[in-house]
């Protein structure tokens, strides 16, 4: 067990065995010894190990819960190697210390994602894709209108959300941890609305069943406009037909629905509300003004899923946990962690009350 942990906590450093090796002074040799679970490493062995892996030593101890599905990183994202493994092991390691979490409260309290009847849909065609869109929402009494924070709604059916730091080339991915419980992956730091572009998109690997030779990726993109903005929204929206849509228009919708200036156009144009000449007209105004790689105006802020963070400080407040233990939780130590929340929500001179 101790050396599938050395090996885990490697993959989220992103070490290989000669360069950890080198930062303990062991050599390479017994790294893969541990590893392999053919030695056991001495206890400063494993003290030097910890603090060259950012880890406690508590974490080589812990019985992993988790078994991650290989997931299917999206096509034409070339990640490299290291980091996809890096990733990985930061989820697991992230996961797992979700489970304890929810173990601390009853069973009946955990969140279990159900899809309704009938689903996965069956989609061949566009027109089914949008469709699809509508009648999920209707199915989770969504309506059609904005969905005010789509990361808590996910968690909130019972999909887990995390959010790590990560390639460049990487936005998002879903994966099952044990079989059961989907896990949507996105990646810090990027715009709000492309946040929700990718998380919804993620929600259409789970909810669609494609039947004929439609790009599994484009109707992934397709869904999650629609689901974010269905047909009959956007038709109130910008109505039938149109020659052109304002950059300030498209700023005050984005900031709306949570959909970018960009993809409304898609929108326009999948739904024939702009001409196919039209909509590269506004495609090429963007490029040309930079706004493809960042949007005019303020951005659409980053909607983080806050459910673990409230569970583990639930747990503290009922006397569940001490703060010690909250912070292993939390992953990070928690003087850290309360100044940070304390001075994002101008909490400067009150206490926690637990």
């Amino acid at each position: 067990m101790i050396g599938e942990r050395i090996k885990a906590a490697r993959r989220m450093a992103g070490l290989s065995q000669r360069a950890l090796a080198r930062q303990v002074g062991v050599s390479a040799m017994a790294i893969s010894k541990y590893e392999r679970g053919l030695d056991v490493p001495s206890s400063a062995v494993l003290i030097r190990l910890a603090r060259a892996l950012g880890v406690r030593v508590e974490y080589f101890m812990r019985p992993s819960r988790v078994i991650l599905s290989q997931p299917a990183f999206r096509k034409r994202v070339a990640l490299p190697e290291k980091a996809k493994q890096s990733l990985l092991a930061r989820v697991e390691e992230w996961l797992e210390r979700y489970v304890e979490v929810e173990a601390l409260f009853p069973e009946e309290e955990v969140l279990r994602f159900r899809l309704p009847e009938g689903w996965p849909r069956k989609v061949t065609s566009w027109d089914e894709v949008e469709q699809a869109a509508v009648a999920l929402r209707q199915a989770w009494g969504l309506g059609l209108g904005p969905l005010e924070n789509l990361a808590e709604w996910l968690e909130d059916l019972g999909i887990k959300v995390g959010v790590f730091s990560a390639h460049d080339a990487f936005d998002a991915l879903t994966l099952w941890a044990n079989d059961e419980t989907p896990v949507m992956v996105v990646r810090a730091g990027l715009p709000g609305d492309r946040e929700r572009f990718s998380l919804a998109h993620e929600l259409a690997h789970l909810v669609l069943s494609i039947q004929t030779d439609l790009d599994e990726e484009r109707v992934a993109n397709r869904f999650a406009g629609a689901f974010l903005v269905p047909a009959p929204t956007v038709y109130r929206e910008l109505g039938r037909h149109r020659k052109t849509l304002g950059i300030y228009e498209l700023h005050l919708l984005k900031h709306k629905y949570g959909l970018s200036m960009q993809a409304w156009i898609f929108r326009a144009r999948d739904l024939g509300i702009l001409s196919e000449a039209a909509a590269r007209r506004m495609f090429r105004a963007f490029r040309q003004n930079g706004w493809h790689r960042q949007e005019p105006g303020d951005p659409y802020p980053f909607e983080e899923p806050q459910r673990m963070k409230r569970l583990i400080l639930r747990a503290l407040a009922e006397g569940l946990i001490s703060e010690a233990r909250a912070a292993e939780l939390l992953g990070e130590p928690w003087s850290e962690f309360w100044q940070r929340e304390r001075e994002r929500h101008a909490f400067a001179d009150v206490a926690l009350g637990h």
